[in-house]
């Protein structure tokens, strides 16, 4: 009985050892003010139109990000209607008002991140956030700046919104452009802006760490999203990327493209799309960011006293991958 006891220990004591450390944070102690979206989509799109300047005015203190400090040049209330009256913000605006009436899950969800954000960055500054009509601005889902994020609802209406596919938007970026990808986006941009990591070469090694640097980041303050929508991944590519993960490193060691600063084999690894040409129609894009992703993982997993700000200024990627003693399952 004895001896089963301790082999279960070494059991527990080596299934602890691989678990990612992005669930060590205890964020039951971080006290933030609570996330309030503040819906400028709606208030604005509220506006009585009949008496609009009088409207408009009342919303001014709470949204001065949008209307500015003064409506006294007549051009102004004129370009708001306008943009108001504009049949695609109508047409977003009325889809907007039947997706989301309300958003205390997304709330929810900012309140954990910025949280996480707090435990690991203790200067990181809890941004104000805004819910408005980006008037379909498909490059820029979300926006940062100044301690300010803007969430453009009408680019999270889920892949069967008919204008999405009507305005030339990819398949691949399509599936992405639903409610669960809300806070990974936001998070992503918040990470990127606040906190930049450090890159020491233009070697495909470099771009790869570089890349998974900036996944890894997401582990730490999105524990419970699934990896592959950090990623982007369909459920059907994260299937691929597991079951070949060893074919995809091998096919880079085999054809010395590892410190390859070739523009070509890097866009190959690092570019977003459908798939990867060069392997698989089934493939995923990205494979370049998934084995840098892995390669931070384990190297954060063998290294536990470096810690998160340690890894995103590290420059060496040869040092990071040395350190990981990456070598994917067959």
């Amino acid at each position: 009985m004895k001896q089963i006891t301790v082999l279960l220990s070494i059991i527990l004591i080596f299934c602890g050892c691989g678990r990612s450390r992005d669930h060590e944070a205890d964020i039951s102690k971080i006290s933030i003010p609570p996330v309030k979206i503040r819906r400028y989509d709606l208030d604005l799109f509220n506006a009585n139109t009949a008496d609009f300047r009088r409207d408009i005015k009342k919303l001014q203190p709470v949204y001065r990000i949008f209307l500015g400090d003064s409506l006294d040049e007549p051009s102004k209330l004129s370009t708001l209607k306008d943009y108001m009256d504009n049949p695609r913000n109508q047409d977003f605006i009325k889809a907007v008002r039947m997706k989301y009436p309300e958003v205390s899950n997304i709330e929810k969800d900012l309140d954990a991140a910025f949280k996480h954000f707090k435990y690991y960055f203790t200067s990181f500054s809890i941004p104000l956030v805004y819910a408005y009509i980006s008037g379909g601005d498909y490059e820029y889902p979300v926006q940062y700046s100044d301690s300010v994020l803007l969430i453009g609802l009408d680019n999270y209406l889920g892949k069967d919104y008919p204008p999405y596919k009507a305005d030339g938007v990819p398949n691949y970026s399509v599936a992405r452009m639903n409610e669960q990808n809300i806070v990974p986006d936001c998070v992503r941009l918040l990470a990127n802006s606040n906190f930049p990591v450090e890159t020491g070469g233009t070697s495909l090694l470099d771009i790869m760490v570089e890349s998974g640097k900036r996944l890894y980041l997401q582990d730490a303050i999105l524990p419970s999203t699934p990896a592959r929508i950090k990623i982007g991944y369909t459920q059907e590519q994260y299937d691929w990327i597991k079951k070949n993960e060893f074919q995809v490193w091998a096919a880079i060691i085999e054809n010395h493209m590892l410190y390859s600063n070739d523009g070509r084999i890097i866009r190959v690894f690092t570019s977003d799309g459908p798939f990867t040409a060069e392997f698989s129609k089934f493939s995923p894009p990205l494979l370049g960011n998934w084995i840098g992703w892995q390669i931070v993982k384990q190297y954060m997993e063998r290294n536990p006293d470096v810690s998160l700000e340690q890894l995103l200024k590290e420059k060496d990627s040869q040092k990071i991958l040395a350190g990981s003693r990456y070598k994917p399952e067959k």
